[in-house]
């Protein structure tokens, strides 16, 4: 079997790329330098010429203040390359396994766990282009496992865990906020659940959305402290403040926890807790950083 990774230098690819090289299948892992997924002539050649059966896109435009001032940018990735994609898996018949976001439901007032199948609402042209793309794979209607997430973090590139770090030891006192509700989602459980939905071929006859996250539930306040006091960092006083205190061109979702029953019960799968695999995540970034 022949796998496709995109977007392989970011958290969720990276960690594919590692777990790629224990398997006895063929792994193809690319970025915009390998292969650049905007351009359907080439996503479709590389498809055929490499007998690509399975794409894992891993690939996106994720600064979400950013993509404000870049949309149309935002939306070549994030839709018309997922369309690319789609249509080339569609024409091999192979199978795409897509990566999507919580921000589809961005200004919604959920109180509670969102299911696969709730009312998409997002706020920014984040959310509006991975909604979009999620849209792209409908039209084309290929066989799809589509897993929304949120809340990345990992030892790779840059994320909230990594930029606490570096605020905790170096100030005194510190500022997060308290009103946006979520899971943190370690990008090398997500990537091992992938791993094996494509090694064990259980993709077959499961398409469909799926959400997944570490269990458990908090603020980005409760992460934050959480960070600390398992990085045994507590000289930073961290408090909490209203989203208000730090202006930005879109709104949060403020409640955005996501419901895991049916990727839970159709794969067969235990999900972590949030606190345990953060534990795992800092021991690693410690092996890197004393490098073992």
């Amino acid at each position: 079997m022949n796998i496709l990774v995109t977007g392989a230098n970011g958290q969720l690819g990276s960690h594919l790329r590692l777990l790629g090289g224990k398997s006895q299948h063929q792994y193809f892992f690319t970025d915009v330098d390998e292969l650049d997924i905007t351009r359907r002539d080439a996503v479709l050649n590389f498809v055929l010429t490499n007998g690509i059966n399975v794409v894992v896109n891993c690939a996106a435009y994720t600064n979400v203040d950013r993509a404000e001032d870049e949309e149309a940018l935002a939306e070549q990735i994030n839709s018309v390359a997922v369309r690319h994609l789609a249509d080339a898996v569609k024409v091999s018949g192979g199978m795409l396994v897509h990566i999507s976001t919580d921000y589809v439901f961005g200004g919604a007032g959920y109180n509670r766990p969102c299911r696969e199948d709730a009312a998409t609402n997002p706020t920014g042209a984040y959310g509006r282009t991975k909604l979009h793309g999620e849209q792209a794979i409908a039209e084309v209607g290929c066989h799809c496992v589509l897993i929304r997430t949120g809340w990345l973090y990992s030892e790779f590139g840059k994320n909230f865990v990594k930029t606490m770090l570096r605020i905790v030891g170096e100030k005194d006192t510190c500022k997060v906020v308290f009103d946006q509700v979520g899971t943190p989602t370690y990008a090398g459980d997500l990537a091992q659940v992938i791993f094996d939905i494509v090694e064990n071929e259980s993709y077959r006859g499961n398409d469909g959305i799926y959400h997944y996250s570490n269990e458990g539930v908090c603020s980005w306040y409760d992460f934050a402290r959480e960070i600390a006091r398992q990085a045994g960092m507590d000289r930073c006083q961290i408090k909490p403040c209203h989203s208000d205190e730090f202006p930005s061109k879109v709104c949060r979702p403020p409640y955005s926890v996501l419901d895991k029953t049916k990727i839970k019960e159709t794969f067969g799968i235990e999900i972590p807790h949030w606190t345990s695999s953060l534990g795992k995540c800092l021991a690693r970034l410690n092996d890197i950083q004393t490098g073992l």
